[in-house]
């Protein structure tokens, strides 16, 4: 990619695919192998009966402490849905809920703060991670995953602007006053916070691939709410950082936010190989954004999995025609499953995807038209 100087279809590293491969990491490679794959961000949780009848009540930082409850919900959407990968039951304020800074997730609203982070004073709450100390439990749970899972496993981390802004805001927010006040009060100490948060997303996610995972998501929800010389100037280092700091490992990268579609770009410049897009911006035009050689995920509006079969599959289609047959497309919802999702339509959304979408590659799903190859020119 530009960003790096390599392509992400030549991405060294051990979780290449074999020769005959795996749709869902020859995609993130920008290839394609066999179907385009699918998978849905927050697949595994609540609009799943067998997810509610395993976890009962309670926050998620306890049930993330149980290895085995944590790989049966992993395993539980791939069974259902007959998706190309799992991503790990977890959540993003696990290592520094683990460091002990006073972090919790209340169910019904979020990750809440008892004492917020303000200052300078507040960095020495955050230590760094000893994921064979303070995590073992995630390893374990990856393990155990990888073990029972016939598709690839995706482990992730919260994003250092997204962690923060529920650090300094004490509970999810509307408008990010508090996080942006710092940001722009008290620079160092702005900039000190999102290389320890970046620090700490990476060891995580290390231990992770270590323990299994083929492939790494960064999770940057809330990056939608800056402007782009804003994410520039004091996001975009961290982030850079983060990524950096996992490209030996040789795992795909993927790099996701919501209402970033004027921030894609440098999104892909932080080192991403993949990058999200949420349904506000058609993959043609996200493909424009993040440039040659990083693939896209994406963009089926979650509302439309609840608005039924019927809508969700013209939908599906919608996004597979902007897609355009080219390589380098992992197919996922804009955001990620919403609790009152059916979850026979997303069963028939990955089955749809597979069908509209299988070898040979003659032409682009449901359009009559050519497919195009990797370099956009038509396939004959």
């Amino acid at each position: 990619m530009a960003a790096t100087g390599h392509s992400v279809t030549s991405m060294p590293g051990p979780s290449a695919p074999p020769e005959g491969g795996d749709p869902f990491l020859a995609a993130c490679r920008g290839g394609f192998w066999r179907r385009t794959p699918v998978w849905f961000m927050r697949q595994a949780g609540r609009s799943l009966p067998e997810y509610r009848a395993l976890r009962g009540s309670g926050s998620i930082l306890s049930a993330v402490r149980q290895p085995d409850l944590v790989a049966e919900v992993t395993l539980q959407p791939v069974r259902r849905y007959g998706v190309d990968a799992a991503i790990l039951f977890s959540d993003i304020v696990v290592p520094v809920a683990a460091v002990g800074f006073g972090v919790d997730v209340r169910p019904g609203v979020g990750p809440v703060v008892e004492h917020p982070f303000s200052g300078p004073g507040d960095l020495s709450r955050l230590r760094p991670l000893e994921p064979g100390e303070d995590t073992p439990y995630v390893a374990e749970a990856v393990a155990l995953a990888v073990r029972d899972l016939s598709v690839p496993l995706i482990g992730f981390a919260g994003a250092p602007f997204t962690v923060a802004s529920y650090l300094i805001e004490g509970a999810p927010s509307r408008d990010y006053a508090r996080t942006k006040s710092l940001m722009y009060r008290d620079p160092a100490t702005w900039n000190a916070l999102l290389e320890t948060l970046a620090d700490m997303a990476a060891t995580s996610l290390r231990a992770q691939v270590e323990a299994g995972a083929a492939a790494v998501q960064v999770f940057d929800s809330w990056a939608g709410a800056l402007s782009p010389s804003d994410y520039r100037r004091h996001v975009l280092p961290a982030s850079r950082r983060l990524f950096a700091a996992v490209a030996d490992l040789g795992v795909p990268r993927i790099h996701f936010g919501v209402g970033t579609g004027e921030l894609l770009g440098m999104m892909a410049e932080a080192g991403a190989d993949v990058v999200g897009v949420d349904w506000r911006v058609p993959l043609d035009q996200a493909r424009r954004r993040v440039g040659p050689g990083v693939a896209v995920q994406g963009n089926l509006d979650p509302a439309a999995v609840v608005a039924g079969m019927d809508v969700a599959a013209a939908r599906a289609r919608q996004v597979l025609r902007s897609a355009g047959g080219r390589d380098g497309h992992v197919f996922n919802l804009g955001h990620g499953v919403l609790p009152q999702s059916d979850p026979g339509v997303l069963a028939g959304v990955a089955a749809l995807v597979h069908e509209e979408t299988e070898s040979p590659r003659t032409r682009s799903p449901r359009t009559g038209s050519p497919a195009t190859d990797s370099m956009g020119t038509a396939s004959p």
